[in-house]
Parts: structure tokens; C-alpha cells; sequence
């Protein structure tokens, strides 16, 4: 039984999103944001282990976004993360995230193997072909935006022929040339862990619904999402296949909405990082996909309105594509509901300080989103 089976029938799913860099998801200089201490990642991971929050989901990060705060200079290896945070967890599912111009697929089918034997059969890949040239120059490598989902598509076939098992064997592709590939031990989950891809682009979702089981995509308003959710399934079912689609979602949940929207404006727009949004923007502009400089899709257009500064957000200090959920708990819940009739699957949990905020989330939302029928209550198996 594959991770996609064990997190279960709850009608809507989350992960807790972020939590091994410094600022989380959040380009904020407010100066209670997120520091990733590892005690505290550990605590995060308990409380949402033992609440039967479904995942945990990284970031892989080599090079923070500058600015005041400097937010991602700080982060954890995802694949040693996992292990050391599946050691000290019963049931969240444990993602690491892979960049497939830095680490080998034969690597990677050896690390992945090694986070499901450590948790029992909860690991989970997510594959990332990059965005960022500063993240490759560490490493002595240029990034190829132009190419680099079909590189990321090679790299895939590599990897799932790797976990298919059996005897050695030579890759000559027009990326790769590799010798005597094998793998042992296999992964526990049959026939391999899930895949998570994130895609925005049309290039990165016509990479993405080839290869994920779960498929992250940006959320900027309702139609939108619902039409882009349509638009995946399709393209999915095109390679014979029928992802989960997520969505990212930022949550500041107070007990009256005043507080909430307080403190959104507070840390998201007074508090705001401007020279590291600016710096994100600018790199993800150096590699945008074929379809986004074309304006492809909706989408498309979308993502590159947002990166230019031509399409204005309401909370700067919440990254493009991350959709604001501000209210009580009351209105978390409404919101939510609203999103899962779009055909979402679940999305993610970030908050400007995880270990400050996701207990009362856990104590206020959960219980309301079983009385709402989204979620069962959590009984460990």
C-alpha cells in the first residue's frame, strides 16, 4: 500500500508546508517569523503527526532570497530531515524534495529507499526542476530553463525504471548516459512512494501530470482554480493517469476576524521583505517556461502578470500563488469548504511561526472541519 492510500478518506488533506527553511513560506521581516530551530521542526512535527496531519513537505534551499530577513539562508537537507523527523513520528507521511539537475536518480532511489525503510512505508518524492540559477552555482551547475522539464521527465523515467527493480542496466538518453543502474533494498510501498510535483506553468503541469500522483498547483481565485483543476485531470488522464490536486493556502486564524486581518496586514504587508520579493521575482523571471513567455494558459498569464508587479496582491509578504485564508475559525472552515468544491484534494498548512499558530488551528478548525464532514477524526492505525 502506497502513502497515497494511507493518508486515508478525509475528503480534504493537508501538509505542513516549509518548515526546514528560515521564513517558512513567508518573505516577512516581522521579527516572530519562522526561524527553523530544529527542536522546534521537531515539536511541529509531533503535534501534527499526533492531529493526523497528512504530510510534511519541504523545501529543497541552497541559497536564501537576500533581503532584511534573508529568509531560506537557513534551511535542512530534505532527504536526512525526513529520516531523523520519521524516526520521531508515527504517522505523517514524510516528503523529501529532489532537484534532478543536482541529485542523481540513482541516488535518489537509494535515499528514498532508505526514508521508507526508517518510517515504515511513509516516504514520499517530490521532484523540482528548479527555478532559482543561484541554487545551481554552489554546485558548479548552470540551470537550463529552456530544457529543463524534459530533462526532469528523463530523470523521472530513470528513477521509476530504478524502483521497478530487477537486474542491472545502462540509460543512454539525451540527457543522461549512465552504466550499471540498480538498486537495493527496493521501498517498502509497492509499486514505489508517492510523487508530488508543484506546477504552474503549462510546461511545469504538462511535466507534472506525467509523473505525480499528487499535483500542486497555485490558487488565485475560485474560478480559476476550478478551471485549472479541470485542465490537470485532463491532461493527466491523457498518460492514463488521475492525480490529487493541491492547492497552497496561508492561514491566519485568529479568534475574531479583526485579529486575523490585523495581523495578515501586520506581518504580510507592513512587515513585508521587499528586497527579497523582489529578488524572487526577478529570478523566477530569468527562467520562466516556453508557455508563460508565450502566456500559454490562463495560468500563464497569470503567473507572469503576478512576477512582473502588473497584477497587485493584497499581502506582498505572502508569496505569488500562496491563497490567504484570514479569519476565525468559523470563516477557515467556510473558506475551505469553498475550496474543496473546486475538486481540490487538500492543501498546504504555513503560517508566519508554525509552533505559535498551528495549535490553535489544530485545537479550533479541525473539530469544525469534522462537523463539516471534510475530515474524520483522527484515530491512529
Amino acid at each position: 500500500m502506497g502513502m497515497a492510500e494511507t493518508f486515508g478518506s478525509n475528503r480534504f488533506k493537508f501538509g505542513v508546508f516549509g518548515i526546514n527553511c528560515s521564513g517558512g513560506m513567508t518573505p516577512s521581516r516581522a521579527p516572530e517569523r519562522w526561524r527553523a530551530d530544529w527542536d522546534e521542526m521537531v515539536a511541529v512535527a509531533k503535534m501534527a503527526d499526533a492531529a493526523g496531519v497528512e504530510f510534511l513537505l519541504p523545501i529543497a534551499k541552497w541559497h536564501g532570497l537576500g533581503g532584511e530577513a534573508d529568509m531560506w539562508g537557513r534551511s535542512f537537507e530534505t532527504f536526512t530531515q525526513a529520516s531523523a523527523l520519521g524516526a520521531l513520528t508515527k504517522h505523517t507521511g514524510l516528503f523529501v524534495t529532489a532537484h534532478v539537475s543536482l541529485i542523481t536518480a540513482a541516488f535518489a532511489t537509494k535515499a528514498i529507499a532508505t526514508v521508507d525503510h526508517v518510517t515504515h512505508g511513509r516516504a514520499g518524492l517530490n521532484i523540482v526542476c528548479g527555478w532559482n540559477p543561484d541554487e545551481f552555482s554552489p554546485h558548479g551547475v548552470s540551470l537550463d530553463g529552456e530544457h529543463r522539464y524534459d530533462r526532469g521527465l528523463e530523470w523521472y523515467e530513470v528513477y521509476a525504471k530504478l524502483l521497478d527493480g530487477g537486474p542491472k542496466f545502462d540509460w543512454k538518453g539525451k540527457y543522461f548516459d549512465l552504466k550499471g543502474l540498480v538498486t537495493d533494498p527496493l521501498p517498502v510501498q509497492k509499486p514505489r512512494p508517492p510523487i508530488m510535483s508543484a506546477a504552474q506553468s503549462g510546461d511545469g503541469q504538462a511535466f507534472a501530470a506525467q509523473v505525480a500522483d499528487m499535483l500542486f498547483t497555485s490558487m488565485q481565485d475560485y474560478e480559476l482554480t476550478r478551471e485549472t483543476v479541470a485542465h490537470l485531470h485532463k491532461l493527466a488522464s491523457g498518460f492514463g493517469r488521475k492525480p490529487d490536486v493541491y492547492v497552497q493556502t496561508q492561514f491566519v486564524c485568529k479568534p475574531t476576524r479583526k485579529e486575523a486581518e490585523e495581523y495578515a496586514h501586520y506581518y504580510a504587508v507592513e512587515m513585508a521583505d521587499p528586497d527579497a520579493i523582489e529578488y524572487f521575482a526577478r529570478q523566477r523571471r530569468t527562467t520562466m517556461s516556453r508557455s508563460t513567455k508565450e502566456g500559454e494558459t490562463t495560468q500563464d498569464r497569470t503567473l507572469a502578470a503576478t512576477l512582473s508587479g502588473a497584477r497587485p496582491r493584497k499581502f506582498p509578504g505572502m508569496f505569488a500563488g500562496m491563497f490567504p485564508v484570514v479569519g476565525t475559525p468559523d470563516d477557515v472552515v467556510a473558506e475551505l469548504q469553498k475550496i474543496a468544491s473546486l475538486g481540490v484534494a487538500g492543501s498546504t498548512l504555513v503560517f508566519l511561526n508554525y509552533l505559535q499558530e498551528l495549535p490553535y488551528f489544530l485545537q479550533e478548525v479541525f473539530p469544525r472541519l469534522e462537523r463539516a464532514g471534510l475530515r474524520e477524526k483522527f484515530a491512529p492505525h
